[in-house]
């Protein structure tokens, strides 16, 4: 039971990593139109969510590579 537990955290931390891969390249895109401050906003948001999505990723890895150790 351990090692599904871990292989889906790393499985999810992989999915979280990919998506904030997804968002830089959403935010490169952004950031080549004219400035205004939605554009701003979009920056900012998309920013706040990379980190987050690669604190999230970074948390499940280090728990499913504990977990497949563990066993």
């Amino acid at each position: 039971m351990q090692k599904i537990l871990a292989a889906l955290q790393l499985l999810l931390s992989a999915l979280a990593f990919i998506a904030a891969g997804a968002t830089v390249h959403n935010l490169y895109s952004i950031a080549s139109r004219p400035e205004t401050i939605s554009v701003v906003n979009a920056l900012i948001g998309q920013g706040v969510l990379i980190i987050g999505l690669l604190v999230i990723s970074r948390v499940l890895f280090r728990r499913g590579l504990v977990r497949w150790r563990a066993n």
